[in-house]
């Protein structure tokens, strides 16, 4: 049994699935499935919209950037998630996790910040069709794609160094597969009373204002198409926001359901059920966003058709 002291600098454990160390093998075959769906389906996202000239529109790169965060969120916690099931890897530093935790987050800040992005391009495309190309040029995407990154980074750096002036003197044992800001600010024997208060600002001023001003976007999409005569354009207009509305609900519905669970059922729930639903939830964005936009656009739809037809030849 580690004795733990008051450290600065401790090394935390991480924890696989309660109860269930014996199956680690078995658990580890959905997991690796999960990962390999995300990372193939997302790097072929990128790839079909990069090689494509048809697709190199507003819309698909901002497809691209979503992509791309579901790669960086999936390889910030495979390493960890998949060292536990394998090689029963606990241990991490505390610059290590305070890493990973500043590339999970991060990552997450992005998805919400890009879904917010590709609301307003939705927006722009149905109200303001005429303009829509002299709106969202290059150069406006490039600077959006920037605003994502520096606001996430902005955010968090402050988060991590509030955490890094913080001594543990308590177990170090994390209730995850990988470093979370909660998970870690709890082991410490230190007032967190700022660190808590920062990191519920941080998720109020990204998925929070992100969630309000997406909502409002569709307010103001839905003005619009009803606005439009034909029951046809109407119809075709809705059917552009299909796949993103999905997106949007595969990202907020697992975080609010997680949310409550915690709240309502946490206690009493075992804590296998708490690190399977945690470990889960980060993979279900990365998972079913390439599968959605796959099968609801037809334009990327015909583009893979197109590059898998080219390879059997």
């Amino acid at each position: 049994m580690p004795t733990f002291h008051n450290s600065t600098f401790p090394t935390f454990f991480l924890t696989g699935v309660p109860g269930l160390e014996w199956a680690h093998a078995w658990i580890s075959i959905p997991f690796c499935c999960l990962y390999l769906t995300a990372l193939s389906g997302n790097t072929l996202i990128l790839f079909v919209v990069l090689t494509e000239p048809s697709l190199h529109e507003p819309m698909y790169y901002f497809l691209s950037m979503l992509s791309t965060t579901d790669i960086g969120l999936c390889i910030s916690t495979l390493v960890t998630v998949l060292g536990i099931f394998w090689l029963n890897a606990r241990e991490i530093s505390l610059n290590a996790c305070l890493s990973q935790m500043f590339f999970i987050h991060l990552f997450t800040f992005m998805e919400s910040s890009v879904l917010l992005a590709m609301a307003f391009d939705r927006f722009v495309a149905i109200s303001n069709p005429l303009r829509y190309a002299t709106i969202l040029t290059h150069t406006r995407i490039t600077q959006i794609g920037l605003a994502v990154v520096t606001r996430g980074t902005v955010i968090l750096i402050p988060l991590v160094l509030l955490l890094k002036r913080l001594s543990f003197c308590r177990s170090h044992v994390l209730h995850h597969s990988y470093c979370f800001h909660p998970d870690v600010m709890k082991l410490s024997c230190s007032d967190t009373k700022i660190n808590s208060a920062f990191g519920l600002t941080a998720i109020i001023s990204t998925a929070g204002v992100d969630s309000i001003f997406i909502l409002l976007s569709y307010v103001l999409i839905i003005r619009s198409v009803l606005n439009i005569a034909s029951p046809e354009e109407r119809k075709k207009a809705f059917s552009t926001c299909i796949s993103h509305i999905t997106a949007v609900a595969i990202f907020y519905i697992p975080l609010i359901s997680l949310l409550s669970f915690v709240h309502r059922f946490g206690k009493r729930a075992p804590a296998y059920v708490h690190t399977m639903i945690a470990n889960t939830y980060l993979l279900i964005p990365p998972v079913m966003n390439p599968i959605i936009y796959s099968v609801k656009t037809k334009q990327i739809r015909r583009a893979l058709i197109k590059i898998l037809h080219s390879k059997d030849i």
